[in-house]
């Protein structure tokens, strides 16, 4: 049970998330009857599924506020601000009883919502009766819902009970929403000694008239929909024509029990064509009388059958895919070993199988990544919650525009891209986007904008950070950083450099301290963050148009191509995704510059970095070697190499304490026999030479 319940936390969350994304859509577009439809939904699941884990008091608190948004559904209440804002501190409410300490509880503060929610129900409920009266309430309701006839077939997994699911109720569940007949099948219950005692072998046929329509039926399956075979077919209601009701053959031939040619062959007998299809055991008895039951519960069905199909998924702990990932990863060194090994026998039948081998676990890598793929728009939506609350505690009106919440990228990568994105979104409502009346006076609208996109390029994830706000002052970051030294007064800084110093740790150019900034302790770490993911980070700043603030991640941080090349005795790997050529450097190169570290590409001037004496390796440098040209933030970057051997699957290996924070290198990886080679961050590398030069 206890892992039953922390199944439900972790969906429990998940529905939250899910739930205050619709409130602020819906806060928007009140009228969007889909939206309320959804957020009803994640409720009624919260609420059920909480019941059936033993969450009681969490299910009677959910069931006040499912009521009023079943009463919006319905049109007896309007989408209000106070409802929103009273159903997003439920969420905070919410997750609060399902964690598992219960941190954060007020048990006032659950008391006042369900107090209002219910006081608000009451009201309207009220105001419904005086305003016509129960003969003309009933007349029009009726009138406005007409009644519906819908077939369901309802087969659970096997496994249906290890969940602590109780079908009994779902079916009681049904009948509560109208005239509802129930017909067991147990014709898949095996024998007595065969029997698992924790399976469950029966299933339903159910035939149910209803004004509540589909969605009230789905509702009552939706917490378990991914444990079960739904079918759902709505029977339409009676014709004018004086149609017959259908016969018990159409019936069984409509659901798929028996077939046309079964059927006529059934039908040249002297029988009832039940009695038939029973004596030959083509269906069982209880096929037969659900059959019956449809037949007596509608007299005139014309059916257009609608399955549902519910797609088969399953819930992992992440623990266990971070372990199939580094298995994985061990495979691909083992199977480059094989590689290399075959290559030096040259027998062409382990030449063969390694190459099997390779293509196989090409396969298995690219399919074991995709599993810790997960869209961004999970992390988007967390911001609009963000952005609506603390544009209000600042008294400006900004909105949240998302595009890309579809793009993928490695679950590890958008774990820790959460607090860096927090920081940037935060920062544009307290420094960029400016108060209502001075957007006013700046010819500006009076609500604020802050986009944020995420897009694939090529191995990596870009994510921008636009606002429309008064932009960042370069005079004042200017003079902060001449206040605390980071630069001296007549330096002469381009705009990127001196948006480069918002990065120092402690800076700030607020005029004082608040609950939201002035003390320094955001884009440090935003930028720790970011290294820390190999990813970058860029500004740019417009007083008329604002800010953008680029983020490039790599798409998984596990296994990346990587071009793997030689420097003495040792072996580095380049990120191959920003490798765009490689070119020869020969001596007379190197004297026709006259020493510099600058190289002639088709006639554009490409500076580079030796790493042999970057690394200080012992050796001459070879008469002829190879420069790998590599694009860094829109500049094109050299590192000479003796030789380069070529692509290679790189399985990333942490480095150890002692070397964990050491610039230029991002990682190890394992070669095919078993020898260590660097990975390396080529941003950083340039980074330190720059300084290197500037010092010099």
């Amino acid at each position: 049970m206890d892992n039953a319940k922390e199944i439900f936390r972790e969906e429990a969350y998940e529905l939250l998330e899910e739930l205050s994304s619709t409130l602020l859509e819906l806060e928007q577009q009140p009228d969007d009857l889909d939206l309320v439809g959804k957020a009803f939904r994640a409720l009624h699941t919260i609420k059920g599924s909480g019941a059936m884990f033993g969450f009681d008091e969490l299910a009677g608190f959910v069931h006040d506020i499912e009521t009023v948004f079943d009463r919006i559904r319905d049109g007896g209440l309007q989408v209000t601000k106070k409802i929103i804002d009273l159903t997003l501190a439920s969420c905070d409410v919410i997750k609060s009883m399902v964690s598992p300490d219960g941190e954060g509880f007020n048990a006032e503060l659950q008391k006042q919502i369900s107090e209002q929610f219910a006081l608000m129900a009451e009201e309207k409920a009220d105001t419904g009766d005086e305003e016509s009266s129960p003969e003309e309430g009933t007349e029009n309701a009726e009138s406005e819902k007409p009644l519906t006839t819908h077939r369901i077939r309802f087969r659970p997994e096997k496994d249906l009970f290890l969940s602590g699911t109780n079908p009994l109720l779902l079916l009681n569940e049904l009948r509560d929403l109208g005239d509802c007949s129930i017909t067991g099948q147990t014709d898949e219950i095996p024998p007595f000694a065969e029997m698992d005692p924790e399976n469950c072998y029966t299933y339903w046929d159910i035939i149910i008239t209803t004004d509540r329509g589909m969605a009230a039926i789905k509702d009552v399956f939706i917490f378990i929909e991914d444990g079960c075979n739904l079918e759902i077919d709505t029977i339409k209601p009676e014709t004018e024509d004086g149609a017959e009701s259908k016969k018990l053959g159409e019936i069984l031939v409509e659901r798929g029990d028996v077939t046309p040619q079964t059927l006529d062959h059934a039908l040249g007998a002297q029988k009832k064509i039940g009695e038939v299809l029973v004596e030959t055991g083509t269906v069982g008895v209880g096929i037969v009388a659900s059959a019956l039951a449809e037949q007596e519960h509608v007299k005139r069905v014309q059916g257009e059958r609608k399955q549902f199909e519910v797609s088969s998924s399953i819930r992992v702990a992440a623990g266990k895919v971070d372990t199939l990932v580094d298995l994985v990863g061990e495979m691909v060194t083992v199977q480059a070993r094989l590689t290399q090994t075959a290559a030096r026998e040259k027998n062409p039948e382990l030449t063969m199988i390694a190459e099997e081998v390779e293509r196989l676990t090409a396969e298995l890598r690219d399919n074991t990544m995709s599993i810790r793929m997960l869209p961004i728009g999970t992390t988007f939506s967390k911001f609009k919650r963000v952005v609506r609350d603390l544009s209000a505690e600042l008294g400006k009106d900004v909105a949240l525009i998302t595009e890309g919440a579809e793009t993928e990228l490695d679950k590890t990568v958008i774990e820790r891209l959460g607090d860096p994105l927090m920081h940037l979104i935060r920062n544009c409502i307290d420094h960029g986007i400016e108060p209502p009346e001075a957007r006013e006076a700046a010819g500006k609208p009076r609500q604020g904008t802050i986009y944020l996109s995420a897009s694939h390029s090529g191995a990596h994830v870009v994510i921008q950070i636009d606002d429309d706000g008064a932009g960042m002052n370069t005079e004042a970051i200017r003079g902060r950083a001449i206040e605390r030294d980071l630069i001296k007064p007549d330096a002469v800084l381009s705009d990127k450099e001196i948006f480069e110093l918002v990065f120092a740790p402690g800076f700030s150019t607020a005029q004082k301290v608040t609950s939201v900034s002035g003390r320094g302790v955001g884009m440090d770490v935003v930028r720790q963050n970011i290294d820390a993911l190999r990813g970058t980070i860029d500004i740019s700043s417009d007083k008329s148009k604002g800010t953008t603030v680029t983020l490039k991640l790599p798409l998984t941080l596990a296994i990346i191509d990587g071009l793997l090349v030689q420097v003495a005795s040792s072996y580095y790997v380049l990120p191959l995704s920003i490798v765009e050529e490689c070119i020869e450097l020969s001596r007379e190169d190197i004297e026709e510059m006259h020493g510099k570290q600058v190289a002639k590409v088709r006639g554009e001037l490409v500076p580079y970095v030796c790493l042999r004496e970057h690394f200080s390796l012992d050796g001459s440098r070879p008469s002829l070697e190879q420069i790998a040209i590599c694009e860094l933030d829109d500049q094109r970057v050299g590192f000479v190499v003796d030789s380069v051997i070529g692509g290679h699957q790189t399985v990333i290996k942490n480095l150890g304490k002692m070397y964990r924070n050491i610039d230029g290198l991002s990682g190890a990886t394992i070669l095919g026999d078993g020898t260590v080679a660097l990975i390396l961050d080529p941003g950083k590398l340039a980074q330190q030479v720059e300084q290197q030069v500037a010092v010099a």
